[in-house]
């Protein structure tokens, strides 16, 4: 069973294991630093970035294991009143793909969005993750923007 849930300060540690997984998978590195910012961030009620982690559980009292985690930022947009979210990292551990948890933190984002007025949920992925392209697929069809990223710093 998957359970979804806002990320806490106790799973920073899992966090960290899955977060270097992301990191290599997509081939990059992010320096300590700007980690540790980041899981503060998370964990900030002020930021605009929130962050859930699904944890597979074998009934309801058990805390269960952290598996994947989901990142996303609320912001104003331009096209719309009400805000819109970006999806930005989504990751499930190897072991546990295929078993929901990607499913239940995007349908988290989903419900999370109807309930506080998000006119938008967006996310974009490398042309080649064929895997996670199966599931978004699922949910939207990809549209024919391309995307153009300039680093400044």
């Amino acid at each position: 069973m998957i359970k979804i849930r806002p990320i806490e300060p106790g799973d920073e540690a899992r966090w960290r294991e899955l977060w270097r997984g992301y990191n290599q998978f997509y081939e990059t590195e992010v320096a300590d630093e700007i980690t540790t910012a980041t899981f503060t961030r998370l964990l900030d009620a002020n930021s605009p970035i929130i962050g859930h982690v699904a944890v597979e559980v074998t009934s309801p009292s058990d805390a269960g294991e952290v598996i994947g985690f989901s990142h996303a930022i609320i912001h104003p947009i331009t096209w719309t009143i009400t805000p819109a979210c970006y999806l930005e990292d989504l990751f499930i551990s190897p072991s546990c793909r295929g078993g929901g948890a990607g499913r239940a933190l995007i349908e988290n984002l989903i419900a999370l969005g109807k309930a506080e007025g998000w006119g938008r949920l967006y996310w974009h992925t490398r042309d080649n993750n064929t895997t996670a392209r199966k599931l978004y697929d699922q949910f939207i069809e990809a549209d024919d923007f391309v995307r153009y990223r300039m680093m400044l710093g």
